[in-house]
């Protein structure tokens, strides 16, 4: 009987639909990124990065429109493998590192679509400037890692005109524009 009762409440148990998590965005294992591209004049594409940046997320997979996430990115990290034009990233002319050393982003809206994608609507603040975006996201997965530990990973991209983000310089008509990969594996706490 004991036996039964057991297996009956594990059974109910296992039915219950998940709860809101908590997770900590997985800098320090690299397994989280924040990439950027613009076109080089219209003839090439430049890549870079933020190096340093954290973050948390509230995630819900049976009501994902009541998850949440915010990050702060420290805009001094800005990697674009050229100490000359990173130098200059950070210069009053794009970043202004030196008045505003961090971005942030802190989610407002998560609007479900079809599969595993989602649009993350949120505040950006980024030179001193703050503005709603648009991440066109999708969950990659989730589970139990090797260490015990239990991850889920998303993916977004958006793309922010310069100008919004009171950021002046003239690169022409082909850079009027960044794209922003984003690439996040949380830990759950």
């Amino acid at each position: 009987m004991k036996k039964l009762l057991v297996a009956a409440s594990l059974a109910a148990l296992m039915t219950l639909p998940a709860k809101a998590a908590e997770y900590v965005i997985d800098t320090e294992g690299a397994h989280a990124f924040i990439q950027f591209k613009i076109s080089h004049l219209g003839y090439s594409w430049l890549y870079g990065r933020f190096n340093t940046f954290s973050g948390d997320f509230n995630y819900d997979a049976s009501n994902l429109t009541a998850s949440k996430i915010q990050l702060t990115i420290d805009t001094n990290s800005v990697d674009s493998n050229h100490t000359e034009r990173d130098n200059h990233l950070r210069s009053a002319d794009f970043l202004n590192v030196s008045v505003h050393p961090t971005a942030t982003f802190v989610s407002t809206k998560i609007v479900p679509k079809a599969d595993d994608a989602f649009d993350l609507h949120g505040n950006l603040t980024l030179n001193g400037v703050t503005k709603e975006v648009v991440i066109a996201a999708e969950k990659l997965g989730e589970g139990t890692d090797p260490w015990g530990g239990y991850r889920a990973g998303f993916a977004g991209t958006t793309t922010l005109a310069l100008k919004d983000f009171a950021i002046k310089t003239d690169l022409g008509p082909a850079s009027a524009t960044v794209q922003l990969d984003l690439t996040v594996e949380g830990i759950r706490k």
